[in-house]
């Protein structure tokens, strides 16, 4: 919790340097997003399903983060400050009923995002404050025997705050972002899961690669995302992402990946499990 509140507090030294010299301008309900959902994350706004081809179950994502007031201090820096809302659910076929949902991962919250620009690159700033709840749903339930399949709903909760600084490079034909992350949960329960986090990643893109593909300008992109959780010893998490989004890489678009994931169960109510899963899916970018 230290480590967060030093960087807080250098950032709060340099925008207030910053205040003292530069013309500012405030935007209520600003167009786009300061700091985008990281890509290969899950714990991430997102609206989109993951195909599962081995199980044939689906991993749907539902929401979506929005800044709600910006500030601009001369025309580099922005800082901004919105709403995070999303979940997502195992959607599962059980007797013979299609997409039933299995469990449900809930998430709201809010975040504070920094950026600033300068000559071939930008540096970025997220700090969330997030709150998580795990539930069983229907499809976990069989009705006909009135109890629970394999196990009963286990009371999931978690409130965090998570820093995250990333890198954003340009070059000619590719733009590349590396980022890490560092999150502390004030409240967990079940109590024996680590309170620490720490994440770690890279997204790389052919910024409009393919011209007037489909009628859109195109980018094939790949993504990768580390995560070392305590469940409750601490162990490593992978999923990387191969894809193309259709539209502008700053814009709204839709993206088409194949991704595989390794690691423990990303599904709350599953979290003691270890699990290895390849799809195909796609997602929705409003920004």
């Amino acid at each position: 919790m230290r480590k967060i509140k030093t960087l807080i507090i250098i950032m709060f030294i340099g925008v207030t340097s910053l205040l003292s010299q530069d013309k500012i301008s405030t935007v209520l309900f600003p167009v786009g997003l300061n700091f985008v959902p990281l890509k290969a994350n899950m714990c991430e706004p997102k609206m989109g399903i993951w195909y599962h081809n081995a199980s044939t179950n689906l991993k749907v994502d539902i929401g979506n983060s929005v800044d709600l007031f910006g500030y601009r201090i001369g025309s580099d820096v922005y800082i901004t400050a919105g709403a995070d809302f999303w979940g997502y659910a195992l959607t599962t076929s059980y007797s013979g009923n299609r997409l039933q949902i299995d469990a449900l991962d809930g998430f709201f919250g809010g975040n504070i995002s920094y950026s600033q620009k300068f000559e071939n690159r930008k540096v970025l700033i997220r700090f969330r404050i997030i709150h998580n709840s795990a539930h069983l749903v229907d499809g976990h339930y069989d009705k006909n025997k009135g109890g629970w399949l394999k196990q009963e709903p286990i009371p999931y909760t978690e409130d965090f705050g998570e820093i995250t600084i990333a890198q954003e490079s340009y070059f000619e034909n590719f733009v590349v972002k590396y980022y890490g992350s560092i999150a502390y949960s004030t409240m967990v329960r079940p109590l024996g899961l680590k309170k620490w986090a720490y994440n770690a990643g890279f997204e790389l893109a052919a910024n409009n690669y393919f011209k007037n593909l489909f009628g859109s300008d195109s980018s094939p992109f790949i993504a990768y995302h580390f995560e070392l959780d305590g469940i409750p010893e601490y162990i490593g998490n992978n999923n990387i992402m191969l894809g193309i989004k259709f539209g502008n890489w700053y814009e709204k678009g839709l993206s088409l990946y194949i991704s595989y994931y390794s690691g423990s169960n990303y599904f709350s109510e599953y979290y003691f499990q270890r699990i290895s899963k390849f799809g195909i899916g796609m997602s929705v970018d409003f920004f």
